[in-house]
């Protein structure tokens, strides 16, 4: 049996032993009265212990009680153990994220809704600049380089930027904000120093290199037309030994040169004027039409818009050449490569769609790295570099621009450049 069960049998068997006392004596009415007042009074002092023990916290053991009452507080004294059990297993892991976040080897800062800061890890405090104390500040006012607070207000957290240090300039950080929660982020920055420095050195070092290789290519391609000019047929073997070397230097030229522009697409300023796209792009079909040994037209131009680009010309032809060339490459030779400048919404795009052996889906992600070459059987050499997708995704970064590229295997490609719509001059 339940105690409000016994509670209620108790409360009508008194009620039943009154009323019936009350009918016998003729007092019916002033013994009702005695014993709700009774009951109410003991109501009321029951309330009066558990406001104080409330009152208190419910700290220790609860007053002694019985009936429903006694249930009343062991119900909350059960549930206030529990949760003192809960806050304790909370803390522990509160002080196991401190410390692991506190071992990170990045900064960590946690921000609020209007970027203010949380709390901050050990590394933070070291290279941001941050303390305990700046928690509630507003973090644009404590980091001020105009990137970073651009960054935050943009919401648009896909890429990282990379920042000097607040404490010392010679400091390299990598900052990412990562959303979580509602309304919370997740700054990390990282130090890339040392990475940068290498790249550095890894610029340098291929631009050097390079620029050095260039003057005794010169000289043995040089050289090497010389003797081509000089051999009067008489032995095959020469002939071909000629021809091997001079194909073998011009590829090598043709790499220094990729090499080199490279460098440049990595190092110089941007420069930036009104591009006439749709007369270069005629320009560069008519041109890869003359290179091509069929007589038959193999390449279609559509353009859609007379949109003009602010850019580099030199290094959007650059871009536009590469894209056309690998198309032409590595397509059979009587198909049809198209070539599609247009607008769609805001931003217009150069599409350039072939019917080749096409790309397989784990190769499209790194196609466009330095000297990945897709394995492929092929009926066929094809000569290249390895640097021309390369030299096309930095003219798209150096443009604001991205490469997409939709591919299937025996069936073709298309590498689509999408420029926004801030890019265009008319």
């Amino acid at each position: 049996m339940g105690v409000w069960s016994r509670e209620i049998i108790t409360i009508s068997l008194l009620l039943i032993v009154i009323a019936v006392i009350g009918f016998v004596s003729g007092h019916f009415v002033p013994l009702m009265f005695m014993l709700m007042f009774g009951f109410i009074s003991y109501q009321v002092v029951q309330i009066s212990r558990f406001e104080r023990w409330i009152r208190s916290g419910g700290k220790g053991k609860y007053p002694k009680a019985k009936g429903i009452w006694e249930e009343i507080y062991y119900h909350i004294y059960r549930d206030k153990k529990n949760e003192k059990k809960r806050k304790k297993k909370l803390g522990k892991m509160i002080d196991q994220f401190r410390k692991s976040t506190e071992a990170l080897p990045d900064a960590a800062v946690v921000l609020g809704l209007n970027d203010e800061i949380e709390w901050v890890n050990k590394i933070a405090r070291e290279v941001l600049g941050l303390n305990q104390t700046d928690k509630g500040q507003r973090i644009p006012n404590l980091i001020r380089f105009p990137e970073f607070i651009r960054y935050l207000k943009s919401g648009d957290f896909a890429e990282a930027i990379t920042l000097p240090s607040p404490v010392d300039k010679s400091i390299i950080l990598t900052v990412r904000v990562i959303p979580y929660g509602e309304g919370l982020r997740l700054l990390l920055a990282q130090d890339v120093t040392q990475l940068k420095k290498m790249e550095t050195m890894r610029k340098d070092f291929v631009a050097n290199v390079s620029h050095e290789l260039r003057t005794p290519l010169t000289v043995l391609k040089g050289y090497l037309e010389t003797l081509q000019d000089m051999n009067d047929g008489s032995s095959p073997l020469l002939t071909s030994s000629f021809e091997q070397m001079y194909s073998q230097t011009e590829r090598m030229q043709h790499l220094v040169d990729d090499l080199l522009l490279l460098t440049r697409l990595e190092t110089q300023q941007k420069k930036s004027h009104c591009v006439d796209i749709p007369s270069m792009l005629n320009q560069i079909c008519k041109e890869g039409d003359a290179i091509e040994s069929n007589s038959k037209r193999r390449i279609e131009l559509s353009v859609e818009t007379d949109a003009h680009l602010i850019g580099d010309e030199q290094e959007l032809r650059s871009a536009f050449t590469n894209l056309l060339g690998n198309a032409l490459k590595y397509s059979p030779e009587d198909s049809l490569v198209k070539v599609r400048w247009y607008k769609s919404g805001d931003a217009v795009m150069l599409a350039v769609q072939d019917q080749g052996e096409g790309i397989a889906a784990f190769d499209i992600p790194r196609v466009t790295e330095r000297f990945y070459r897709c394995e492929i059987k092929r009926d066929k050499k094809v000569c290249g570099t390895g640097l021309g997708l390369a030299i096309v995704k930095h003219v798209l970064l150096r443009h604001d621009a991205r490469l997409q590229i939709a591919s299937q295997v025996g069936k073709g490609s298309c590498f689509s450049c999408h420029f926004p719509s801030s890019k265009i001059c008319k």
